[in-house]
């Protein structure tokens, strides 16, 4: 049997379940997930292998219409993973209403063979699957339509034989061994700001940045050093709380999931950093990170 293998970009709006969909192929949490929308920055790629296959998963971030430098980068990773795609998931939540058209625009310009999955059918009637499930069917025309709860694995079992259909045969990407392209510094940023994403409100978790500064690993121990960049002092203010309290907190929980994550006692310092409008500055951007 020839080997196949392929990159599959996972697409869609913020919140409708991207992340938990690719965790849950994956069988690993490589992205982060927050109720909050536009969790997710950068395109991740998670990595499912087998001794006749390689998939390669893009999760990404949600579509949206930029407002600022930032998103205009998050939209250049949605790009991006569509222009080396050989199947797209485009996954939307069963309560969105029907005005994807900044979504559908992307995909119908693409060519690229499409499967749509209806997410969150466990919070629906079957009415209303059936009925965004006609309407999917004459919008989009898909290859195939699934109405899954990523949340509980519902209806995956069929995705896998189906992505491979539509593989090409080709030499594996990556290492057999890898689960994603990305290094544990990424990782344990990611995790630092999902704790901010999860105990603050309002602006904070999007005016924030997390940078790892160092990352060294000793016998038993790995020691890590992160400034979390904020755009305004009141905002540095809130981060760190009353006393220290606050950011004290997302220290402790951000610690306890790197150390799950790597298997490994973590000692974690987190620093404080106002860089005024970050988010609008190319260089503070592509320093960051972000591809424009």
């Amino acid at each position: 049997m020839a080997h196949k293998a392929g990159f599959v970009s996972i697409i869609g709006k913020p919140n409708v379940g991207k992340s938990t969909l690719m965790n849950a192929i994956v069988g690993e949490k490589l992205s982060i997930i927050t109720p909050k929308a536009q969790t997710t920055r950068h395109r991740i790629l998670g990595i499912v292998n087998s001794e006749d296959y390689q998939i390669v998963f893009s999760d990404t971030p949600g579509i949206i219409k930029p407002k600022y430098e930032l998103q205009d980068s998050m939209m250049s990773a949605v790009s991006l993973s569509l222009s080396d795609a050989d199947l797209i998931l485009f996954v939307t939540d069963i309560h969105e209403k029907h005005d994807e058209n900044d979504v559908l625009e992307k995909i119908a310009n693409s060519n690229i063979p499409l499967v749509v999955l209806i997410n969150k059918i466990d919070t629906a009637t079957q009415e209303l699957v059936a009925e965004k499930t006609a309407f999917w069917q004459e919008k989009l025309n898909p290859l195939y339509i699934f109405a899954i709860s990523a949340l509980h694995q519902y209806n995956l079992e069929g995705l896998l034989p189906l992505i491979l259909e539509h593989l090409p045969e080709h030499p594996a990407y990556y290492d057999k061994e890898d689960l994603t392209d990305r290094h544990l510094r990424f990782f344990a940023s990611e995790i630092i700001r999902e704790k901010i994403f999860l105990n603050y409100q309002k602006e904070i978790p999007y005016s924030t940045e997390v940078i790892i500064t160092s990352f060294k690993e000793e016998d038993g121990l790995t020691r890590i050093s992160a400034e979390i960049i904020v755009e305004r002092d009141s905002q540095k203010n809130i981060l760190i709380g009353k006393g220290g309290s606050a950011l004290k907190k997302v220290g402790t929980e951000a610690r306890k999931d790197i150390e799950k994550f790597i298997d490994q006692k973590i000692f974690l310092q987190l620093f404080v950093k106002v860089i005024p409008d970050w988010r609008s500055k190319k260089n503070y951007l592509k320093s960051f990170g972000y591809d424009s």
